[in-house]
């Protein structure tokens, strides 16, 4: 590793790295050990103000830099994350507990994105209309929608600000990113590659604290245009409503329950690989995770046999080693929501087949687990665990799959396995999800569409769609004189 200390993590405001205003901190946390490791400034009015005038500042330098410019910036911005992957993951792996693997991995995928927004940049056109009558010319302009403030969340803290980050600046828009306090290191390192890359001063803007006191501040101020948020459901929907309460267009990539739609003709082992993969991948903290396993009665036993056994071979640990497959929970928080879930489950009449308690007493782990036979009143069949618990009930009739997939008011990512063309059809008109993945794993890349509908959210922060949400279109007509 290049890079074996972690650093105290400063505020990014017009191009400076500082402390707060006010000099105070927040403790940054090691998921897998319990132990302080950093510091992060706690940012205040007199910080968000300095924010604020910096990202208007930056956005008039930003918006009139050439397309050409910003796409070669960007790309420079990308390749920086490559080669310095090593100590971006280290970091991550540190502050998030994620395998060293997977965190190399988010850091590699990061700089695909940038790369992708980068070409978007120079390709964001308007068009002509042609016109009723001579002489006239009917425009469609596109504009940046104007500086923005990004809330982003610690299960992958560089991924879901490089969307926000990538698709602002692409469009010609400055940023306030507000990144995640467990995780502020490595979202740090990506501000700094643009930094270093030659974005204007104030055209990315960095701060950490309060994030209530701080979405509000930025959100009724006037100068912020547009919001985007990664995050639980019930934050998502405060948060649009006071964006609507200032007329401000809001992004919301929301909380999922992720339906999984095993048929009797699937191809159960490769079913089972690529679900349980997704289902404990960064210890199930993944908003687009399987996580209601919906398997027809003719393979469940053969399903659960083959996906127990599957969660037992992982070896979970601290995301250092190199053998490690799944890390901790984030915090202890979330050890105690698994615990109550994974009880009240129990209680309620579920089969504990595999896990369902912490591993040991340092450190923030807990047990691949799975549950068979999950009453549909248990609390985990309606809240999202976001952890590495896997629900699987059986199925009949595949009216009886389709009502369960779309019974919660959810709607981000569903899965679907079966050998059967009409089948697929099906899925794909009666599943209510923004996305749907049939017989492999297809979501979450940069030129794909990435968001949900229903309760967990609206808009996109992938493909082409994404970056319309930072622009204006603005239709101008002209006669010749």
């Amino acid at each position: 590793m290049t890079f074996q200390t972690y650093p105290d993590v400063q505020l990014l405001i017009d191009g400076k790295w500082q402390a707060a205003a006010s000099g105070r901190t927040l403790p940054v946390l090691d998921p897998s050990t319990g132990e302080t490791i950093g510091t992060i400034p706690h940012a205040g009015p007199a910080d968000l103000d300095a924010a604020l005038a910096a990202a208007q500042r930056g956005f008039d330098a930003w918006r009139n830099t050439g397309v050409f410019e910003r796409s070669k910036i960007m790309r420079k911005a990308a390749q920086l994350l490559r080669d310095r992957v090593e100590t971006i993951a280290w970091l991550m792996t540190r502050e998030q507990g994620k395998p060293l693997i997977e965190a190399r991995m988010e850091t590699m995928a990061a700089a695909d994105m940038i790369d992708w927004f980068a070409e978007e940049a120079r390709r964001a056109y308007g068009r002509l209309i042609p016109a009723r009558v001579p002489h006239v010319y009917q425009m469609v302009i596109k504009e940046p929608v104007g500086p923005v403030a990004a809330f982003t969340p610690w299960n992958f803290p560089i991924n879901q600000a490089v969307r926000k980050l990538s698709a602002a600046l692409a469009a010609g828009c400055s940023i306030i990113v507000k990144a995640a306090e467990e995780t502020p290191a490595s979202p740090a390192e990506l501000v700094r590659a643009f930094v270093d890359a030659g974005v204007p001063p104030g055209a990315v803007n960095l701060v950490y604290g309060i994030p209530s006191e701080i979405s509000g501040y930025l959100i009724a101020s006037p100068i912020i245009k547009k919001i985007s948020f990664t995050g639980s459901t019930p934050v998502g929907k405060q948060l649009a409503a006071l964006a609507g309460l200032h007329m401000k267009r809001a992004t919301m990539e929301l909380g999922g329950h992720g339906p999984a739609l095993i048929f009797n003709d699937a191809d159960i082992a490769a079913a089972v690989k690529n679900l349980a993969a997704a289902k404990y991948r960064n210890a199930g903290q993944v908003c687009v995770a399987p996580t209601r396993f919906i398997v027809q009665s003719g393979v469940f036993d053969q399903f659960v046999d083959a996906f127990v056994a599957a969660a037992k071979k992982i070896k979970v640990g601290n995301g250092m080693d190199a053998d490690t497959k799944m890390g901790p929970l984030a915090n202890a928080r979330r050890v105690q929501a698994m615990t109550h879930l994974v009880d009240e489950a129990v209680t309620c009449g579920a089969n504990l087949r595999l896990g369902g308690k912490r591993i040991g007493e340092v450190g923030n782990f807990f047990e691949p687990t799975v549950l068979t036979h999950v009453p549909l009143h248990a609390e985990a069949m309606n809240q999202e665990p976001f952890g590495p618990v896997a629900l699987i009930n059986p199925f009949d009739d595949p009216e009886e799959a389709f009502a369960e997939a779309n019974r919660l008011p959810y709607g981000l990512a569903a899965y679907a396995y079966t050998k059967s063309a009409a089948m697929t059809h099906a899925l794909a008109s009666r599943v209510e999800s923004g996305m749907l993945s049939i017989n492999h794993m297809g979501l979450a890349l940069p030129e794909l569409p990435f968001g949900g509908i229903k309760d967990s959210g609206y808009g996109s922060e992938g493909g082409n769609e994404a970056i319309e949400n930072y622009l204006n279109t603005k239709f101008v007509s002209q006669m010749d004189a």
